[in-house]
């Protein structure tokens, strides 16, 4: 439960690699300390803030950014959640060179890859961290010599991964079954799906979808398989659950510390 350095700034720290870590842009001394550093390029990965004119200007090769979707589609903060929770097939690294806008300037590069139906946040997160590192150590060569080609965003499109709120990760159950299962996955690891038994919180890390009819949020069946619960159209079975304050169990361990009969309505 404290803060811990990651990767990069653990592989800086071992090769004696100066690193700045500001808490904002608009400190003057800040700024003074990274146009001292007269970079070649500047590579921004998950961000999740505009850089300056100042910044996009420091370095004369430009700020490129790594971003984790096939822009247009899902600009934004959370493009992997949104590519999980509105049933994409496939998603892909975007390298592009920043411009004033939200993730609008032109491609360097653009590679795809499959989503596929058992993949959660974290899962696609490090599909995406690996080919992103592959994919930036390739634009920044072809830029370095020349030979980066860097063509427009496509007209069409354009779509924006707005940050999970609160409120979307309250499940509803008069949603279809196959709609909860994707933000089960989407909210997983963090900040996961929840729903109320009996009016306490629980959460809810996996799940399936079962052809079972009932009205939404009426438990069909408990057992050492899941919980079975009724959505607006087939039902979900839950298989891993979590109460407040407890630890995330699987079904059959969870039912031991929670008696849940069918009938019984989830909110």
């Amino acid at each position: 439960m404290r803060p811990a350095p990651s990767a990069v700034k653990q592989l800086a720290a071992a090769r004696g690699l100066e690193v700045l870590q500001p808490a904002t842009l608009r400190d003057p001394a800040t700024q003074a300390r990274i146009v001292a550093a007269s970079p070649a390029f500047l590579v921004v990965a998950a961000y999740g803030l505009l850089l300056p004119q100042w910044a996009l200007d420091a370095a004369p090769g430009g700020a490129l950014n790594i971003h984790a979707s096939l822009l247009p589609r899902w600009r934004g903060a959370a493009p992997i959640q949104r590519a999980l929770l509105a049933g994409d097939r496939e998603t892909g690294i975007t390298v592009v060179r920043m411009d004033a806008g939200l993730d609008t300037g032109p491609m360097l590069a653009q590679e795809r890859i499959a989503i596929s139906a058992e993949d959660d946040a974290r899962s696609l997160h490090d599909k995406l961290a690996a080919l992103g590192a592959r994919m930036i150590v390739a634009a920044l060569e072809e830029a370095a010599t020349g030979r980066a080609r860097a063509v427009p965003q496509p007209a069409q499109g354009a779509t924006y991964a707005r940050k999970i709120e609160k409120r979307e990760t309250e499940i509803d159950w008069r949603r279809p079954a196959a709609e909860i299962e994707r933000a089960v996955r989407a909210l997983r690891p963090a900040p996961g799906a929840a729903a109320r038994l009996r009016g306490a919180p629980i959460k809810i890390w996996r799940a399936g979808v079962r052809a079972a009819h009932g009205a939404p949020g009426t438990v069909l069946a408990a057992s050492e398989e899941g919980v079975l619960v009724a959505c607006g159209e087939q039902a979900l079975l839950a298989t891993e659950l979590q109460r407040a304050g407890g630890k995330r169990l699987a079904a059959a361990d969870f039912l031991r510390g929670c008696a849940i009969a069918p009938g019984l309505r989830l909110q």
